[in-house]
């Protein structure tokens, strides 16, 4: 580890004079659409990959390469990117994440430009997989770009092709590869800032886990006429169990499910009618919990409906439903065991049988939270590389969806520092129509990058 960190100055002009090569890099890459859920073993997915692979090796990464993954059945599973850069024994390694899958169109009349061709509009190109994760691997290459031949650190490349479809075999592939893993710090690319032009470290991550409710009243259905008043029917009884998870105020009652804090302190709350306008809140609707709404949204838990099965009203006729099942999905607190969690939950809803119907519980699968250590090194250099990048102070955030394989990675390598950056801001609609990046943020996010590749290794 020999020489000054780089200026801010300098690593700004190289971003620069790399910028259109970024741009093009970002917009080939949306053309490839590489559409996960269309098959992740899929030429189009190994396309994908060994194009990200190519890319890595012209900013200084010669091995990068392509690798499928293993499911843990034994079948094939994602095509994946590895790499890595010795540049002296004795300096830090840092791991660089992102994935190269995005998710699917499912409508394209609802989208204002082509998904798969960048176009771009003011300071923003649009296109799937412009943020989430295109993003991320444009900021890697950027990085690794401006600083060449001045790159003080060691680093190790993974970017994934199945993020989109849950990580099915990312477990096995990290067990089968370690030694591509093993690192000082790792830099997970797949989140974002608090807007455009104010930057962030994510901060937590809530854990997720569902289960499956079936309610039950009768053996089989009958008429409403002759038996309803008496006999409430299995929709109706299902209603009533969903609610009674709830207290007056909207927040959850249920025993056992955990909230903590922000993690790291609150620095800014988040702004009520910025969050009702990018959630589209119908008029009149009263936010429910209370606490803070940052808090209601990272780390207090949540219990959302995600599926529902009952008779259609078209077709519908004048019988008690016996039956109906629906799907919870439980997001948690960060540092709450998402088994712990569901098993409180599946408990509840079968001591809480409306009426005395049957309840019964399937459980699903669970995915650990996730929280910063806001004291160690990483976070420190980070955070002053942002603000020396963006010229403003970060303002962090935590998340409330969940990336299970963050808290896998500190799990199974402690000694790492993990931070979680990104390209995304609030107009990025990343999983939805007209996803977009900020151009000029991120120009900064690169700067912010190589800025700590440059700081840490001093």
């Amino acid at each position: 580890m020999t020489g000054e960190a780089m200026n801010v100055e300098t690593i700004r002009e190289r971003v620069n004079d790399d910028w259109n090569r970024i741009v093009a890099m970002l917009s080939d890459k949306i053309a490839l659409a590489s559409v996960s859920a269309q098959g992740i073993t899929g030429e189009h997915m190994k396309r994908s990959a060994q194009f990200v692979a190519d890319q890595m090796k012209l900013v200084g990464i010669d091995d990068a390469h392509v690798v499928q993954s293993e499911n843990p059945d034994g079948t094939p599973g994602a095509w994946e990117v590895v790499g890595s850069k010795v540049v002296d024994p004795q300096a830090p390694t840092v791991l660089l994440y992102a994935h190269h899958d995005v998710q699917p169109v499912p409508d394209r009349a609802a989208w204002r430009t082509d998904p798969f061709t960048a176009t771009t509009v003011g300071d923003r190109l649009y296109g799937r997989g412009a943020a989430d994760d295109g993003g991320g691997i444009a900021i890697h290459s950027g990085a690794l770009h401006a600083l060449g031949g001045d790159l003080p650190c060691n680093i190790k490349l993974f970017f994934e092709g199945e993020e989109e479809m849950g990580s099915p075999s990312f477990i096995p592939f990290l067990k089968a590869h370690r030694d591509e893993f093993e690192s000082d710090v790792i830099i997970v690319a797949d989140s974002g800032n608090w807007s455009a032009s104010i930057p962030s470290l994510t901060t937590s991550l809530r854990g997720n886990t569902d289960v499956d409710v079936t309610v039950k009243v009768l053996e089989h259905p009958v008429h409403s006429g002759q038996f309803g008043g008496p006999i409430l029917d299995a929709v109706t009884l299902s209603a009533m169990l969903i609610s009674s998870m709830y207290d007056s105020n909207g927040d959850l009652a249920v025993p056992g499910l955990e909230s903590q804090e922000p993690v790291g302190g609150l620095q800014r709350d988040l702004d009520e009618a910025t969050f009702r306008a990018d959630s589209s809140t119908v008029p009149g609707y009263r936010l429910a919990g209370t606490g803070s709404l940052a808090q209601r949204v990272w780390t207090k838990p949540s219990v959302s409906v995600i599926g529902f099965d009952a008779h259609p009203v078209d077709g519908s006729f004048n019988v008690i439903a016996n039956t109906a099942r629906f799907r919870l999905s439980l997001r948690t607190a960060p540092a709450q065991d998402p088994a712990e969690a569901q098993k409180a939950l599946a408990d509840f809803l079968v001591a809480h049988a409306p009426f005395g119907a049957q309840v019964s519980v399937a459980n699903g699968e669970n995915g650990m939270g996730w929280a910063m250590d806001p004291d160690c090194k990483a976070v420190g250099v980070a955070e002053q590389a942002m603000s020396d990048a963006f010229g403003v102070t970060p303002v962090n955030k935590g998340e409330g969806g969940s990336i299970p394989f963050i808290p896998e990675l500190q799990r199974l390598f402690p000694q790492a520092q993990v931070i979680v950056t990104g390209p995304e801001d609030p107009q990025a609609n990343a999983h939805s129509p007209n996803e977009s990046i900020s151009l000029s943020g991120l120009r900064n996010n690169i700067v912010t990058e190589a800025l700590f590749l440059s700081r840490y290794a001093q």
